[in-house]
């Protein structure tokens, strides 16, 4: 592959992700594998594009004063020890990448079709998270949320880890479940925040396992940043209806094609 291709890999990964709000992983990280670059090396290479691509938002978000910091706190007591885990685990329990490159792909396939499911449902886990009286099993993590966040956490930790998947669409899925209170750019912003440190340890931890191509990572970079402006520039100029379903669609058939075959 020539590095232009990349260049234009990452420009339409960016102008989807601006477009969308869809965390670049669920696109990145597949679209890497189909041009036929290593599972290990898919991974360990957008975990560290996530953390770069995600950090000026966190700026924004922390300028604005729309980040809840206790959460946030919740969520690396358990993420950022699973994902130093995870990496141990990789390291010491098996002898090459070869060796745990099935298990990337198929957490690859179970976190695309999560994400597309919380794509498709999204407007139906809002409504139900900020119904009144509720009951059951949603009403008992909510009252025992820091307890539940630092749990999430330890999913999530493992999750983006072995994928480079999870830290963005299921990231706010679990924080509109257990804080349906929060205000929708609280959720954001605070989800970025925890999402650009998981990232940057778990790429890190893939960069000493010699799973990072840093000429992929210029080129995806070179690419996406600008398009990220413009995607977001223009989305609300698309059909938001039309896109995210598409969106959900091709995630969900990657998925099963990851997961299962």
């Amino acid at each position: 592959m020539d590095f232009a291709v990349y260049i234009l890999a990452g420009a339409a990964v960016g102008f989807a992700v601006g477009v969308t709000g869809v965390g670049g992983g669920s696109l990145m990280t597949p679209l890497l594998l189909l041009f036929g670059f290593p599972p290990h090396i898919a991974v360990g290479t957008d975990l560290l594009y996530a953390s770069i691509t995600k950090a000026g938002g966190v700026f924004v978000h922390k300028r604005q004063g729309t980040i809840r910091w206790n959460i946030v706190f919740y969520l690396f007591a358990g993420s950022l020890p699973a994902s130093l885990a995870t990496i141990y685990v990789l390291h010491n329990y098996f002898p090459d990448a070869d060796s745990y490159s099935g298990i990337l792909t198929s957490m690859l396939g179970v976190m695309l079709i999560v994400t597309s499911i919380v794509l498709l449902l999204r407007k139906k886990i809002m409504a139900e998270s900020h119904e009144q009286n509720k009951t059951g099993f949603l009403a008992h993590i909510q009252a025992h949320s820091p307890r539940y966040t630092w749990m999430m956490g330890i999913v999530l930790g493992v999750m983006v880890t072995l994928s480079s998947v999870g830290a963005g669409a299921f990231g706010a899925a679990v924080l509109l479940m257990l804080y349906p209170r929060l205000p929708a750019i609280n959720v954001v912003g605070t989800d970025l925040a925890h999402a650009v440190p998981l990232t940057l340890v778990a790429g890190t931890g893939h960069f000493f396992l010699g799973n990072v191509d840093f000429m992929l990572l210029g080129a995806l970079l070179i690419g996406s940043l600008p398009a990220i402006y413009v995607g977001t520039k223009l989305a609300t100029r698309l059909p938001e209806k039309l896109l995210q379903p598409m969106l959900a669609s091709m995630l969900l058939a990657l998925g099963v094609k990851y997961a299962f075959f």
